[in-house]
């Protein structure tokens, strides 16, 4: 089987190994002209990920690039108290074997996986896909494929080309998040800085092996804003609006923004589609099923839908159309679930008022404090803080995966 996957990130790379190790023929065609290295922000990989990662014997590769961030410390807005959080130990309550990492980290190493046995075709991008397979490309000559993947994101092509516009199934959650690139500084290693006020959290943090660190934004305004994805300007212009009457050290880190070699600015929108198959393409990880950008585990997500889509097309020895139903009846729950803990997440982590904040911050420094058994429980009480830890990942035979 050739198979044909747009998307170079997470899900791509993930359902590639999967499917050469099976031994199909895969090329992956991503529109950046190389490895994106933009920055990018710290994602969370839980134990259902974390599994498939041991499974494709990248564990300690994954370990090795951890950010190694250890404290939160808050202030809350119009306080000069501040409050720390033992992230270790509160993360220790929510999950066995919890991996934060920066997103681009991840990429890399996925890359270097499997960039020996699969095509890469970097500076392209599909621009049609015709019912008998053939691929027509931005640069590259048009070719034929048994099986298209589309796992290029949040603002897929792949997923517009064949399902039609974005407006049609998607659903903003209240919230907007921005990442920026900043220098390091002298700030301590390990140690993330935050401002959370209503509605609104700003803050600072690195890994301890880059020479950069990140500034994110986090904010709910009263209404859905009016920018586009690709219109940079507008977004900085929205952050100084958001965050521009905040006491030191938010000013010079608006000013960091501005100058920022690597910014990154999103709606926190949920995708929400019935199916995520149409003919011989399907959709995988943001492409398909975002719950929600920073709010859902949609790296973990991506990760646990590329083993089980390609796991899947191996079972069925590449006929689609008992593979793609098969994948969406897999992952049909996990997705569900994460839908809904998104939602809840997008209110939870940005409270509304100044008693949520509080309620908030003393909260999870409590969790944070205590033993891990009663951690756990405290979580298992809270539902769908345990989600990440109640999948179980299926073996596939056909990808000697046992």
């Amino acid at each position: 089987m050739d198979v044909v996957i747009s998307g170079a990130s997470v899900a791509g790379p993930v359902t590639a190994y999967w499917l050469r190790r099976a031994g199909h023929a895969v090329t992956v065609v991503e529109r950046s002209p190389q490895l994106r290295r933009a920055g990018g922000h710290a994602v969370d990989l839980f134990t259902p990920a974390m599994g498939v990662i041991e499974r494709m014997g990248l564990r300690d590769a994954v370990r090795d690039r951890a950010t190694g961030t250890e404290r939160m410390i808050v202030r809350r807005e119009g306080s000069s108290r501040e409050v720390t959080i033992d992230l270790t130990r509160l993360m220790g309550a929510l999950s066995d074997r919890h991996v934060e990492i920066m997103r681009d980290d991840l990429g890399e190493i996925l890359h270097d996986a499997t960039r020996h046995d699969v095509e890469y075709v970097f500076d392209d991008r599909i621009t049609a896909i015709a019912d008998d397979g053939v691929v027509t490309f931005a640069r590259s000559p048009a070719r034929r494929f048994d099986a298209v993947i589309g796992a290029d994101g949040l603002h897929s092509g792949v997923r517009r080309l064949v399902f039609g516009p974005e407006d049609g199934y998607s659903r903003w959650l209240g919230g907007y998040i921005a990442v920026a690139t900043i220098p390091v500084g002298r700030r301590e290693p390990g140690v993330m800085t935050t401002v959370l006020g209503a509605d609104r959290m700003v803050g600072v943090y690195g890994a301890r092996h880059t020479t950069d660190a990140r500034a994110f934004f986090l904010f709910r305004p009263p209404a859905e804003l009016a920018v586009d994805h690709h219109d940079v300007e507008r977004q900085k212009q929205l952050l100084r609006e958001a965050f521009g009457d905040l006491a030191d050290p938010v000013p010079g880190l608006l000013d960091e923004v501005d100058r920022s070699p690597a910014f990154y600015f999103d709606a926190i929108t949920q995708l929400v589609l019935d199916t995520w198959s149409r003919g011989r393409v399907a959709l995988v990880g943001d492409a398909g099923y975002c719950p929600g950008p920073a709010v859902g585990g949609s790296t973990s997500l991506a990760v646990v839908g590329a083993h089980t889509l390609a796991g899947e097309l191996a079972e069925a020895d590449g006929d689609t159309a008992v593979a793609y139903p098969a994948y969406e009846a897999a992952m049909a729950d996990y997705v569900h679930q994460s839908r809904a803990f998104a939602t809840t997440m997008a209110r939870r982590l940005v409270p509304g008022s100044r008693v949520g904040v509080w309620a908030l911050t003393t909260g999870t420094a409590l969790v944070a404090r205590l033993p891990r058994a009663v951690g756990r429980r405290l979580v298992a009480l809270g539902g769908d803080l345990g989600l990440h830890e109640s999948v179980e990942v299926r073996r596939y035979p056909a990808l000697g995966d046992r």
